[in-house]
């Protein structure tokens, strides 16, 4: 129900059977190009969380200030510096231009290619036939079709001309923005148990913030270096047969990718290391760097489905600390919502039906069923007693029986004859006096003192009857006369 599905209905049968893909990043692909400035500064806010970056660096990642580069304030110009720029004096449709989807597309070519020949030793090491070279490059500049399996070129040939492609693009792959970003993601490393730093690095810290940094390259760059890092990941894996580690094919790539352009070795110094370091990295955890974090797509999601969208992952952190141990999807939130509320309300439900059925009890007229039933609602207090608003106080007991001899004994003799019949007894038990019977105690003192006043009452009585006895029988005498 939060969010709408567009179906639709295919009639060719040959596709039918083809497996359905489901693209985890599908929102954050559509937060990226439907909301570019909501999705940097969700990306950015994250970055900076991991990396310290200070004002001016940041200022040069978000693109509001040029990138200061090594090398940019130097007036001194080298041989290799001169050369570079000549080189890129001559912009063909794919070489030296800015980079395109076209251009992507061209070069694609190359890379499916190499896919197919990792095995050759040396490669993108052994530099290929300039001649060869020269013909392949003049036909992806015309956007000519290549047969590179006729085997016409050599699978140095082409390797060497990627390198070239790389090379001769305005700015390095990775872009200057990102420069400063990726040395600091370079010096990430693990903390002791005293909060010291260590000299391990820190490689889930690392993956974290290259993954975020690639969300948000240009799609084109992004693109390329994917295909890119796939290509040298395989041939890495098959260092065996050509050589190629993955730290040498770092140090083959890494003046392409990520070098600033323009720089020589010297102007980088002690940053080489890191550099060269930095894309060896990549290699090896290029399967895991084109992902989201999976904070990134929650985001995403709960910003498409109307949901407030949280702008770090400590947000997120904080939320699940307080509910759960771990952040629950949002189907499992609100199934436990609705459980939860059911359960409320069958609870409601059935205090009501108790209030209600014990209301009718207790109206019931005195009987044995009332008895019975008063019985069990006394055995379960907690379980069947509905609440306070209604009385619970037991039936009344019903008076037993007593003959009237026994009643005129107990008022003229008092209890010294009940406790005459206890003291037979063998096994002797507590007398229970009740309430009245206290209260009566109180009020006529004891026994002895109760039977003379009742003695007197009654000597007082005939007394009586017999003074209007006589009074009658003069009248009557009286009358005859």
């Amino acid at each position: 129900s939060d969010a709408i599905c567009n179906f639709v209905i295919c009639n060719d049968s040959s596709l039918r059977s083809q497996p359905i893909i489901f693209n985890p990043d599908f929102f954050v692909e559509k937060l990226r190009h439907e909301k570019p400035e909501v999705f940097t500064e969700l990306v950015v806010s994250n970055i900076t969380r991991l990396i310290d970056l200070p004002g001016a660096e940041l200022a040069q990642l978000m693109g509001e200030e040029d990138p200061k580069l090594p090398g940019a304030n130097s007036t001194a110009s080298g041989f290799f510096r001169s050369l570079m720029s000549l080189k890129r004096k001559e912009k063909g449709v794919v070489f030296g231009s800015p980079l395109t989807e076209e251009g992507i597309a061209q070069v694609s070519q190359l890379i499916e290619y190499l896919h197919k020949n990792l095995r050759a030793e040396g490669l993108f090491r052994v530099p290929g036939n300039s001649i060869r070279q020269q013909i392949l490059k003049d036909a992806l500049n015309s956007g000519t079709d290549i047969d590179l399996d006729s085997g016409e070129f050599h699978s140095n040939d082409v390797a060497t001309l990627l390198k070239m492609f790389l090379g001769e693009l305005p700015e390095p792959l990775l872009t200057h923005k990102h420069f400063h970003a990726h040395l600091k993601i370079a010096d990430l490393t693990l903390f002791d148990e005293k909060g010291n730093k260590t000299s391990t690095p820190d490689k889930e810290r690392q993956i974290e913030a290259l993954q975020l940094l690639f969300l948000i390259l240009p799609a084109p760059n992004r693109s390329l270096l994917k295909l890119l890092l796939d290509l040298l990941y395989q041939t890495a894996k098959k260092q065996d047969k050509n050589k190629m580690s993955a730290h040498n094919l770092a140090l083959m790539f890494a003046p392409h990718i990520l070098w600033p352009r323009n720089v020589t070795a010297n102007d980088l110094q002690e940053n080489i290391t890191k550099l060269n370091n930095g894309v060896t990295f990549m290699i090896k955890h290029s399967q895991k760097l084109f992902k989201a974090p999976v904070y990134i797509r929650e985001c995403a999601r709960l910003h498409y489905l109307g949901s407030r969208a949280h702008t770090s992952k400590d947000d997120l952190d904080l939320l699940t600390s307080s509910g759960s141990k771990e952040l629950q999807p949002l189907k499992s939130q609100k199934r436990s919502r609705l459980d939860s509320c059911h359960q409320e309300e069958t609870q409601q439900r059935t205090e009501e039906a108790l209030k209600e059925l014990f209301r009718h009890v207790h109206n019931m007229p005195d009987s044995a069923k009332k008895k019975k039933l008063i019985r069990q609602f006394n055995k379960h207090p907690t379980a069947l007693t509905p609440g306070s608003d209604v009385p619970t106080s037991p039936a009344p007991r019903r008076a037993r029986s007593r003959s009237f001899s026994g009643l005129i004994k107990r008022k003229v003799l008092g209890t010294p004859v009940i406790l005459e019949r206890k003291s037979r007894d063998t096994t002797p038990e507590p007398v229970r006096v009740s309430k009245e019977n206290v209260q009566l105690l109180q009020k006529c003192g004891s026994p002895a003192h109760m039977s003379q006043a009742k003695l007197k009452s009654l000597e007082g009585q005939k007394e009586e009857s017999c003074r209007r006895l006589r009074a009658r029988l003069l009248s009557k005498d009286s009358s005859s006369l």
